[in-house]
């Protein structure tokens, strides 16, 4: 039986696009061995669009309360398990794990911990001390640090993914996150669900290969990296 294979798409500034040069790579399931996507092998200027569009949402996302990332965490982890079983199997065949286990040891603590992120938005504490200088108060101040590019692993694509971008955005950081050029396909369906709660450009994606990855963290935008 042949299987249509399906096109997967770049995800920036709200929204998916391909390849500027149209390059693709071709995605495998790893169970029937056989080619199910193609997602884009993306290059320096999608590396550019993407970084420019999460500096351009930084400000804006940066100077909203943790109450109101809170709530928008909460919302991204209740769509995750509205869309529990697409995400299973896109996960399943993205790296050939059962679908028992995707959907009982995977989604559930994923889950979990975008709420926990989501709870710790609003205990982002600053302290003060007077000792430091007669008569001067000095104070510690948690600001975000800007746009963070996050390189994320094939083995537990979006697990890991969750990991990168949950504390990330928790903290008013915005996000340009690559998964691994062999299992890309959850990682994109993460961005169709995340893309109808956080404004544009908060949440970007760019599917790639290595070179795409180097060309992340050595893009002079982030002010973070983030690699597994």
């Amino acid at each position: 039986m042949t299987t249509e294979v399906r096109r997967l798409r770049n995800y920036i500034d709200g929204e998916f696009r391909d390849a500027a040069d149209g390059r693709t790579i071709d995605v495998i399931n790893p169970v029937t061995e056989e080619v199910y996507a193609t997602s884009p092998l993306s290059g320096t200027a999608d590396v550019d669009a993407a970084m420019e569009a999460a500096a351009a949402a930084f400000p804006a996302w940066r100077d909203t309360t943790p109450a109101e990332r809170q709530k928008a965490l909460l919302k991204i982890a209740d769509a995750f398990e509205e869309r529990a079983e697409d995400l299973i199997a896109a996960e399943s065949e993205n790296t050939g794990k059962p679908v028992e286990l995707t959907r009982t040891e995977e989604l559930p603590p994923m889950v979990d911990q975008i709420r926990f992120f989501a709870g710790a938005a609003r205990l982002l504490e600053g302290r003060s001390a007077g000792e430091y200088m007669e008569g001067l108060t000095s104070i510690v101040r948690r600001e975000p640090v800007g746009v963070c590019a996050q390189v994320a692993p094939w083995n537990y694509p979006m697990m890991m993914a969750v990991w990168k971008f949950a504390p990330a955005l928790a903290a008013g950081n915005t996000v340009v996150i690559k998964p691994s050029d062999t299992t890309p396909a959850s990682t994109v369906l993460i961005a169709e669900i995340i893309g109808q709660i956080l404004p544009k450009g908060v949440f970007n994606v760019i599917c790639g290969d290595r070179d795409t990855g180097r060309a992340m963290v050595e893009h002079p935008t982030p002010a973070m990296a983030s690699i597994t």
